[in-house]
């Protein structure tokens, strides 16, 4: 039996995983709209023929490697929700999201670009809103089976709305991380704050 197409099909696969590689760490340099398919292609060690049997434009590809970044993302935050029994171990929930989120610094410039380039191309922004609404649903499927085990605060409603507050608060900390680089500092306050969120006060209002 010819195995060619098989041998013809991994080796297509393995340029177009190095082309990707290559793309993130010069998109994650660079940023997006500095980038040539010349560049990308020099940091893989590819041609430019090696670039065009995998992707049609330079967009083509930022968009493959967005999703194929954001598809892991989701998961691992579903893999890091997903290690309690019934009850949600809110602290210890939080520690290994604050781990899968905020663990490279790269993501966070390349997928800014993203949020850029989606904000004036509606197709784009369409893959974007997907992402997000991916990550919620992982984040409210684990709350949501959380009910009855573990109380969350009455003001975030239902687990949906608790799972908004989460990716918001993760935005507005990773737009101070791109700014002072302090991933530590970063891990810290977004610990906090999800910790803060998800937790039901105690206490008795005055």
């Amino acid at each position: 039996m010819d195995d060619t197409p098989k041998r013809v099909t991994r080796r297509r696969a393995r340029t177009r995983a190095r082309l990707l590689d290559a793309a993130f760490a010069v998109f994650a340099a660079r940023g997006f709209g500095r980038v040539s398919i010349e560049e990308v292609c020099e940091a893989a060690g590819f041609s430019r023929g090696a670039f065009y049997s995998n992707f049609a434009t330079l967009d083509e590809l930022f968009f493959a490697l967005y999703q194929e970044r954001a598809d892991l993302i989701a998961a691992q935050v579903a893999d890091a929700l997903a290690q309690d029994g019934p009850d949600l171990d809110v602290p210890a929930s939080v520690d290994r999201v604050t781990e899968v989120l905020l663990l490279d610094v790269d993501w966070l410039l390349v997928k800014t670009d993203f949020l850029v380039h989606a904000a004036r191309d509606p197709a784009v922004a369409r893959a974007l809103l997907d992402h997000r609404a991916r990550l919620r649903q992982a984040i409210a499927d684990r709350l949501a089976r959380a009910r009855g085990h573990t109380e969350l605060p009455a003001v975030l409603g239902d687990a949906d709305g608790a799972a908004r507050a989460v990716v918001a608060a993760y935005d507005g900390v990773t737009t101070q991380l791109l700014l002072d680089r302090d991933v530590d500092a970063a891990r810290s306050w977004l610990g906090q704050l999800l910790t803060a969120l998800l937790t039901e006060s105690s206490g008795t209002p005055a």
